[in-house]
């Protein structure tokens, strides 16, 4: 037989039984849409966190204290209170691979102006913190190096601030009160929206670091320090330098514990990449239970359909099809109804991820490999799970089956 007559012989199989057919092929329909859904899911998580980690500043390194045991108790990060202003201006000096540096301070606190007030985040920094963390003031401007060596009161807010507390009103130029004390808002930062956690980067005030540290919290020492290196290609180089100039600045002798932290967002991305990877890959295994199922729900029809045809297949082995040709005929018919439950599972994933972005609002990517994958799937299950029962009708006995009733 011509591949063409096979080919049209499988066809008129499968529509004498349309609704049969179609049954089969639901388990291979929802397995490749779920295949999409998720690779799309996934693939716009990465995305959504590689943009936010692209927002959050340029080639940032984070430094912050470590953790220290005090009679019997092990304190969390940060506990160690010997990071200080001299390390920040130590690695902006020697530090090769470093741009800029700026320190760091932290607290929360109600901020009230008039009659409103909010409660929100404060953080301190020098006037490299716009550069550093690519984050520029929308009206207004920034505060100068001579406000954070006067200890000034000035203070840049979010937009999220801005707008409970002043409403539509211009909030440059206005007094708010900061743990009782007044600043006066000089500048309001763009809006950067929520961060890769959830976190509304909008809702925070930014001062002077050395207001924050000596007036407000009456401390001397920092909470961290962020450094930008002067290219991406020099991070590994800056977070060594950076580490060898504190392990010698501390005392640290070489094999001992480091008494502070350096992060990258490279390997904040890689952390948040590798634990939607594993949910990734659980949400493949189940999607891939269904492809099982529907892969046995071909093989079970296709048995079925061998049992349901033997005399026809007596008949036709009795006028001169060869076993060959039997075999390619039950596989094509297994393998269409895979392929053709493929595309239309292909079109269901791809409608589904547009429904999530739509009305979940959860950023998805459908990429040409995960439909050339899903489409490839569907294909190896048809002829896997089609097999057994095309050679069991190839192998069936021509007198037997002219008998069979």
């Amino acid at each position: 037989m011509s591949f063409l007559a096979i080919i049209k012989v499988a066809v008129m199989a499968l529509q004498r039984h349309k609704m049969r057919s179609v049954l089969t092929m639901v388990g291979i329909i929802i397995g490749v849409g779920a295949v999409i859904s998720v690779f799309a899911i996934g693939s716009g998580a990465k995305k959504m966190i590689d943009d936010q980690i692209a927002q959050a500043g340029t080639n940032l390194i984070f430094i912050s204290p470590g953790t220290q045991t005090a009679g019997g108790i092990h304190w969390g990060m940060g506990s160690i209170t010997t990071m200080v202003d001299d390390d920040a201006k130590a690695i902006e000096r020697e530090c090769t691979a470093v741009s800029a540096v700026t320190p760091g301070m932290r607290t929360q606190s109600q901020v009230v102006a008039g009659g409103q007030n909010w409660s929100t985040g404060i953080t301190g920094h020098n006037q490299l913190f716009p550069t550093i963390r690519n984050w520029p003031v929308e009206s207004g401007s920034f505060y100068s190096e001579q406000d954070v060596a006067s200890l000034a009161r000035v203070a840049v807010i979010g937009k999220t601030v801005a707008e409970n507390l002043f409403g539509s009103q211009d909030p440059i130029g206005q007094m708010i009160r900061i743990k009782g004390q007044p600043f006066k808002v000089v500048g309001t930062l763009i809006s950067k929206g929520q961060d890769a956690m959830g976190h509304d980067q909008d809702d925070t005030v930014v001062i002077p670091y050395t207001t924050l540290q000596r007036k407000l919290l009456g401390i001397t020492y920092l909470h961290f320090i962020i450094a930008s290196a002067s290219t991406q290609e020099a991070i590994p180089l800056a977070q060594e330098q950076i580490d060898s100039l504190l392990r010698q600045r501390h005392g640290i002798q070489p094999g001992q514990d480091a008494d502070f932290f350096i992060r990258t967002l490279s390997d904040m991305a890689k952390m948040r990449n590798e634990s939607n990877q594993v949910m990734t890959y659980l949400l493949l295994v189940i999607a891939s239970v269904s492809l099982l199922v529907g892969g046995i729900g071909v093989m079970n029809i296709m048995l079925v359909s061998v049992t349901e045809r033997t005399r026809e297949i007596g008949i036709r082995m009795a006028v001169g099809a060869k076993s060959r040709d039997l075999l390619r005929q039950f596989l094509l018919e297994a393998s269409a109804l895979s392929l053709f439950g493929g595309l239309v599972g292909i079109g269901l994933g791809t409608l589904a991820s547009s429904l999530i972005t739509n009305f979940l609002q959860w950023p998805t990517t459908i990429s040409v490999l995960s439909i050339v994958l899903a489409f490839t799937v569907s294909a190896t299950v048809g002829i896997v799970f089609g097999f057994y029962p095309a050679w069991k009708a190839a192998q069936l006995d021509p007198i037997d089956a002219l008998r069979y009733e």
